[in-house]
């Protein structure tokens, strides 16, 4: 198939990472992909350093003329590649893809929605995704219930692809946690308890830090707590902060930016992602089970998808993260049952999986010709 996959995102978030992976694998089974994105960003930057193929096109400007010029750039690339699917991540150009994709250019269209925030529902959006678009994929099912019932997308148009993980990448490594967990002076019987993600205050820092300090109050002296992450819109030192004042710097370890992420998972004995929205892919999320380590969460996005209900929280119930990481600790036969539930959900989240569902949705468009 000739495919042009549309990642105008400047940052390397979950959207981008996404739309990059897929990239990644429809180019390596031997599809022709042109990913068209905005020029100087880390989205770019990431697609070229994963081999592909890319295009800068300035599809976010709101000046006209920067608009205007942006608008004969992608005909002529659609007149030089006569791509038969092109794959929007992003709403911004994507009523100007649609408009083409009318005036007879002969692509099918599809809007992949990865971002945590619902479109609006009013009557040109609903027409663009309901009439124009060919397909629309949501990433978890509430963003699919919004689809279905606040912007009347029929159900036959509607695909939920949750995304992959790399399973030869993300598995348990005895050997790598072995070595991590001496790095960080974690004992063979510590309980390491570990949040994956970048210091952002979305992802939940505070409020991990204080549950794991109300579990060491109240008894669970083996408990540790493992911050696999490095800066980004919170430093270190905001971080360090909270440790200080919720009194656990004896039994917190930050990683800081590692190249053995795997490893630092298999290091931890539970899981924890304690977004307070997002995760909308919750890439983090997968890479964790993928490594057989239990995963409790706050109920955002897509985990209620991934994550049993007994393991679910509300966003800043510290209590009740705290309880639930007790509960995992504590009760072996809980855990075990997490692990089988896990292993049968990440059993249909491989890469292999992400290729098959999207290459059916694709095949399906092109079959209806």
């Amino acid at each position: 198939m000739r495919i042009f996959q549309v990642i105008n995102v400047r940052w390397y978030n979950a959207t981008a990472w996404y739309a990059i992976t897929l990239s990644r694998l429809l180019a390596n089974a031997g599809h022709d992909v042109t990913v068209l994105t905005l020029a100087g960003t880390q989205a770019e930057k990431a697609a070229k350093d994963a081999g592909l193929s890319t295009v800068a096109v300035d599809l976010n400007t709101t000046n006209p003329v920067r608009f205007l010029s942006a608008t004969k750039h992608i005909i002529q690339l659609l007149r030089k590649h006569r791509p038969q699917i092109v794959n929007s991540h992003r709403g911004e150009g994507f009523f100007l893809w649609g408009l083409l994709k009318l005036a007879g250019f002969g692509f099918r269209l599809v809007r992949t929605r990865g971002d945590q925030r619902p479109p609006r529902s009013d009557a040109i959006n609903r027409w663009l995704h309901a009439g124009v678009a060919d397909a629309v994929v949501v990433t978890n099912r509430r963003m699919a219930d919004y689809f279905l019932e606040k912007m009347r997308t029929p159900g036959h148009g509607l695909w939920l692809i949750h995304g992959g993980v790399d399973t030869s990448r993300f598995c348990f490594d005895q050997a790598g946690r072995d070595r991590v967990r001496n790095e960080f002076g974690f004992k063979p019987d510590d309980l390491v308890v570990g949040l994956l993600g970048r210091f952002d205050r979305v992802k939940g820092h505070k409020e991990t830090i204080e549950a794991i300090a109300r579990l060491h109050k109240d008894g669970m002296s083996n408990i540790h707590l493992f911050l696999i992450g490095f800066d980004t819109a919170m430093t270190s030192e905001q971080i360090q902060a909270h440790i200080k004042e919720a009194g656990i710097e004896d039994i917190t370890r930050i990683s800081g930016r590692r190249d053995d992420v795997g490893a630092c998972i298999s290091a931890l004995d539970i899981g924890v992602v304690a977004s307070l929205w997002s995760e909308t892919i919750a890439r983090s999320a997968l890479e964790i089970m993928a490594a057989e380590r239990p995963l409790v969460s706050t109920d955002v996005g897509v985990m209620p998808d991934l994550v049993s209900p007994a393991l679910l929280t509300k966003p800043k119930d510290i209590q009740g993260l705290a309880r639930t990481i007790g509960m995992v600790a504590r009760q072996p036969d809980l855990l075990k049952e997490v692990l089988v539930n896990q292993k049968r959900t990440m059993s249909q989240l491989t890469l292999d999986e992400f290729l098959k569902r999207t290459l059916n949705l694709y095949q399906s468009l092109l079959d209806e010709d």
